[in-house]
């Protein structure tokens, strides 16, 4: 096409658009359509805006057009789509996705962007230590940690022992808020006769919870190495933890405190066990787990080792409020799941990544932002990255296969008791128990204790909050 005929082209189009903006006054408010608004900011920005699910539809925006920046399209999209709780994310090609607003969720670039100014902060250990201090804090108070009742009853509820080859099973029940009990398996080595290692194991979103294969797979092997190993439910997702709350209560932000506490306070129990060895606590788990790993490791002292597994993201801090919902990423004015990790160092981490999920660009992205605040203390060797580029959202066979030897190196465990004749780690010998046999509180919960509380209110209550949230239950 000649350049003359783009020149009318473009002419008339503005003349279009001039004309459409005219027929819009301050009698109306200058009100227009939103998706004529967006068309426009393509054309001045010569960029590709999507509307896919027709979030635009209908909608209507007073000053549309005098909320366009000319010189910023970032500014201009935010100014046009905030009302609406919309938002935009970038492709790699350069494309613009209109979607609805996540508030646990950023573009990469925007990812980028934001680790770039956290990066400013801090530039020597001590000034990092002042920043780590700063979100330590915060977390703790939006957690709610800080005004959490003590552990009202520190006997555990304990079935009997099924002894496999050179480990044992039994399942927990354990109070650690009044009238709420966490639920969980501890896996022993057998015979325990030495120091052990201890290894909190929290729950993930991944369909029958700690029941799963790798779930178990992970607590024998990491048993049979010579640790304790707790694995212990989300609140209010699948099995027994459904028995005080149903799963419409899993999305209270109150799940994220009382996952907290249930690893803390389960700490506090192994640690009484004969043979445990507080010195030597590590703290694993994927996707949910992955997040709850990081905060236990930010926020307890006593963890040594970590392995946050497909959750180290920039862009993002976890969809569901088990995760993001107490707004601890609000804290220190912004913060994300990347600084987070980083709050372990100078302590041993892995840091495992996939390419098909928000994981993608951990090697190129958010491990070199842990590394080099690892590096403020000499230590850029102690953090690590297992990146599998062609796998996605799981905690599956190739990823525990990192984990173990990472888990032996730094908390001295024997790995040569789960390699077969060939030198091979091998799960082979683990026995996969059926869910019935991994109950603590009877096939139908009958075992349930009568103070069991089922109030979320009265939980809310026993932090001195209010529950602001409405819930539709089915019987």
């Amino acid at each position: 096409m000649k350049l003359k005929s783009v020149k009318i082209i473009i002419v008339s189009l503005f003349a279009f658009l001039f004309a459409k903006m005219q027929a819009q006054t301050s009698d109306t408010n200058f009100r227009t359509p939103v998706a004529e608004t967006i068309h426009k900011l393509e054309i001045i920005f010569n960029v590709k805006i999507e509307d896919n699910k027709g979030l635009l539809k209908d909608k209507m925006l007073d000053y549309a057009d005098w909320k366009i920046e000319p010189d910023n399209l970032e500014v201009s999209l935010a100014n046009v789509l905030a009302p609406f709780n919309l938002t935009t994310f970038e492709a790699a090609d350069g494309t613009y996705e209109i979607r609805e607003f996540q508030y646990h969720r950023v573009s990469v670039p925007k990812s980028k962007d934001r680790l770039a100014f956290l990066s400013s902060l801090y530039n020597d250990k001590e000034t990092w230590e002042t920043r780590k201090a700063e979100l330590k804090n915060c977390m703790i108070t939006a957690f709610g940690i800080d005004k959490a009742p003590k552990t009202p009853n520190f006997k555990p509820i304990l079935t009997s022992k099924r002894k496999y080859k050179n480990y044992t099973v039994e399942n927990i029940g354990l109070e650690i808020l009044p009238g709420f009990y966490t639920t969980g398996s501890i896996y022993k080595p057998y015979p325990l006769k030495e120091k052990a290692a201890i290894i909190l194991t929290p729950n993930g979103h991944f369909s029958d919870g700690r029941y799963r294969e790798d779930e178990q797979f992970r607590c024998a092997m990491l048993a049979k190495m010579g640790a304790i190993v707790v694995s212990y439910d989300l609140f209010s997702w699948g099995g027994e933890s459904l028995l005080q709350f149903p799963v419409q209560m899993h999305r209270s932000s109150i799940a994220s405190t009382v996952q907290v506490l249930s690893g803390m306070r389960l700490l506090d129990y192994v640690a009484t066990i004969k043979h445990a060895d507080v010195s030597r606590v590590g703290v694993t788990g994927g996707s949910g787990g992955g997040s709850h790993t990081m905060f236990l490791a930010a926020l307890d002292d006593r963890v040594t080792v970590s392995v946050p597994t497909v959750m180290v993201s920039a862009n993002h801090s976890g969809g569901c409020p088990c995760e993001s919902g107490r707004g601890i990423h609000l804290c220190g004015n912004g913060t994300n799941n990347v600084e987070v990790a980083a709050m372990a160092a100078p302590k041993p981490q892995l840091i495992i990544s996939d390419g098909k999920d928000w994981t993608s660009e951990v090697p190129k992205l958010e491990f070199p932002f842990v590394q080099r605040i690892y590096d403020f203390y000499g230590e850029k060797e102690l953090v690590e990255n297992a990146h599998f580029a062609e796998e996605g959202h799981d905690y599956g066979l190739s990823k525990r296969m990192a984990m173990y030897p990472f888990m032996a190196k730094y908390l001295d465990l024997d790995l040569r008791k789960v390699k077969n004749k060939k030198g091979e780690i091998d799960e082979s010998t683990c026995t996969i128990e059926l869910k019935e046999k991994l109950l603590v509180f009877g096939d139908n919960g009958e075992k349930l204790p009568a103070n069991a509380l089922k109030d979320i209110d009265k939980l809310y209550e026993l932090f001195g909050e209010k529950n602001h949230r409405k819930y539709e239950v089915k019987e």
